[in-house]
């Protein structure tokens, strides 16, 4: 196993970063409390995309190009064109808490989380569900009884998604129509032990790089549940994300943090850094 990886510093001053997504030669991202989605390219040049009132998340395209947004705290997904905004789809008929990731096929259909429950405000944790966003925005509740549900990854053939359930500190598979986007079979991918599952992103080897923000570190699984590699966010960093991509598709940019929640609003300690890797990313995101 590999425990020698460094981050490097790429860009900093965020508020809290997530949703990281190679696309076009550029990292997009969210970052929630300055309610901006965001790209930096790999020599940190950084451009505000457009702005997202009720905080941005998860992010993804349609087969046209147009880029769908979670707008977080109103549960709406956003569509942009790269002029315009509109209304994509409502999800608050299904969903009572804040939406966040979300991954998107090929087909522009779209598996997209939420909290079930809110800490920052005191609720008891509760299980929750994906809600399933077709290309033409009609909604549908996906499978239940999930953990806080993050960093989903759809494999290179469409067959398989696999959800993290933070709170559930595992990861969790589902066999995939590739035609329908139906799921099924559902089964434990990698029972993660101490670990909780933030972000995530698959690479060409079937391997999942995993952001583990109580451990203040990214590490890479395969399934069953083996680690491979880690690399360490340094002292009081946290990782929340973390995404393939770069020239070869093998640096590994981590969002990282001292803290989360609202008051992480104020300090403006995110950034991202990177790290190379051995093996390309692949897949969706």
């Amino acid at each position: 196993m590999s425990d020698d990886l460094v981050l490097t510093p790429l860009l900093d001053g965020l508020s809290f970063g997530e949703g990281p997504r190679w696309h076009d030669g550029k990292l997009w991202f969210s970052d929630f409390y300055r309610h901006v989605v965001e790209t930096v390219t790999p020599s940190g040049e950084r451009e505000t995309v457009l702005e997202v009132p009720e905080q941005p998340s998860g992010l993804g395209w349609l087969p046209n190009g147009d880029l769908l947004v979670v707008s977080m705290l109103d549960r709406k997904l956003l569509r942009w064109n790269g002029k315009d905004t509109v209304v994509h789809a409502d999800l608050s008929a299904l969903v009572e808490k804040p939406c966040n990731d979300m991954v998107v096929d090929t087909d522009g259909r779209a598996y997209v989380g939420n909290f079930g429950f809110n800490r920052h405000v005191g609720d008891e944790p509760a299980n929750t569900h994906l809600t399933i966003v077709e290309p033409d925005g009609t909604i549908s509740t996906g499978p239940d009884d999930l953990f806080f549900p993050n960093g989903t990854v759809i494999t290179p053939d469409g067959a398989t998604l696999i959800v993290g359930e933070t709170m559930g500190q595992k990861l969790t598979a589902f066999d995939r129509d590739p035609n329908t986007g139906a799921l099924s079979n559902r089964r434990l991918w990698a029972d993660l032990g101490p670990h909780f599952p933030d972000g995530t992103c698959l690479d060409a080897e079937g391997g999942i790089w995993v952001a583990d923000p109580r451990n203040g570190q990214a590490f890479r699984v395969v399934e069953g549940g083996q680690i491979t590699d880690r690399v360490s966010c340094g002292e009081g960093r946290h990782a929340f994300a973390c995404m393939l991509g770069g020239q070869n598709g093998t640096t590994l940019f981590v969002v990282t943090n001292t803290g989360s929640g609202p008051g992480a609003a104020a300090s403006l300690n995110g950034r991202i850094e990177t790290v190379e890797v051995a093996v390309a990313g692949a897949g969706q995101p």
